[in-house]
């Protein structure tokens, strides 16, 4: 036995010996590229309208002169950009690459949105004027037990639901860059209720994937993801108002397209970012992994939106000091407030 474990022992310091050397040297390059560029032809949502034969000679000639595998990533940019892969981007350590930025910029944006941002917002729930419950839904990624993650989140909803008679919610999403739509949507559970909630869709735009919420837990394709354990009455009727900016992207648009059929329901503020794709995780070389976009998202009607336009359009009157001045907060209270 101890032969044997010496034996293992060398093979695997071996193993990862080499490992570290590839990691580390030229090869590294070609080791990574030739992976990314086989996920990437197999399963980019446009990858028929690439023309291959064309970029990938050139990113190699491209990577010829770098000699080390981490400045080498510099070159995904072009990639990206060529592809039109806008949506997708490459994680490896603290860096992340991806194509040239053509979104918004601050000039976009108010400043009490700039402010309020740069002290990266987190989630929260309270009530406005005793009558009208307030969530913050940011972007976020999800933790490694997405369960409690969730939970904690619903709970303090939740505890505002049962000890105080509302007469209806604001969801804001103008912080919701995106992330991980699980612990997005299941903190969400009673406002939507038991029903499939979004959809993914092929190149076609034929439906591949159905999303429901159903007695708190979060299905896709029939096979449950995660849950929390719902309490109470449910709120699926109730009157919701849901916030959007040009900063509401990606897993924030699908947020937002949840509520999208559902009935006393409005959307207040400016159109989404117009990620509108779903993005699913595949790893790569070395420790790196990208998120690649695969399908289109739609709503509970299977109808894709390239971007989400709301009801009443206010751009830049943001004030998060004092939320009962802000535009978008007084519109969603009037529309709660009216009595039909």
């Amino acid at each position: 036995m101890k032969k044997i474990s010496i034996i293992i022992f060398v093979l695997t310091f071996t193993y990862s010996a080499k490992a570290q050397e590839l990691s580390t040297s030229q090869d590294s390059i070609g080791v990574f590229y030739d992976k990314l560029f086989s996920v990437m032809k197999k399963e980019y949502l446009y990858k028929e309208e690439v023309n291959w034969k064309e970029i990938e000679p050139k990113i190699r000639e491209n990577l010829t002169p770098y000699s080390d595998f981490q400045s080498s990533l510099q070159e995904i940019t072009t990639l990206f950009d060529f592809a039109k892969a806008d949506h997708s981007a490459v994680y490896y350590k603290d860096d992340r690459f991806s194509g040239t930025p053509d979104g918004p910029t601050e000039k976009d944006f108010s400043d009490q949105w700039l402010k309020k941002f740069a002290t990266q917002p987190v989630f929260e729930v309270k009530v406005l004027d005793h009558q009208f419950g307030y969530i913050l839904m940011p972007g976020m990624r999800s933790e490694k037990n997405i369960h409690e993650q969730s939970q904690l989140m619903y709970d303090e909803i939740n505890k505002i639901k049962s000890s105080e008679n509302l007469k209806g919610w604001i969801i804001d999403l103008r912080f919701n860059t995106g992330g991980d739509i699980w612990p997005m949507l299941l903190p969400l559970y009673d406002f939507l209720g038991n029903n499939v909630v979004w959809g993914e869709m092929d190149i076609h735009k034929n439906q591949i994937n159905k999303i429901k919420l159903k007695k708190g837990k979060y299905k896709s394709n029939s096979k449950t993801v995660s849950y929390i354990n719902p309490k109470g009455e449910l709120l699926d009727h109730t009157k919701v108002a849901v916030i959007t900016n040009i900063a509401t992207g990606s897993s924030g648009e699908i947020t937002a397209l949840a509520f999208k059929g559902r009935e006393n329901t409005i959307f207040i503020g400016e159109k989404t970012n117009g990620k509108t794709t779903t993005n699913y995780r595949r790893n790569l070389p070395f420790g790196a992994y990208m998120t690649l976009t695969m399908g289109y998202d739609c709503d509970r009607n299977e109808k894709f939106y390239e971007y989400i336009i709301p009801d009443i359009h206010i751009v830049k009157q943001d004030n998060f000091e004092n939320l009962l001045l802000d535009k978008n907060i007084q519109e969603a209270i009037k529309f709660i407030s009216i009595t039909e």
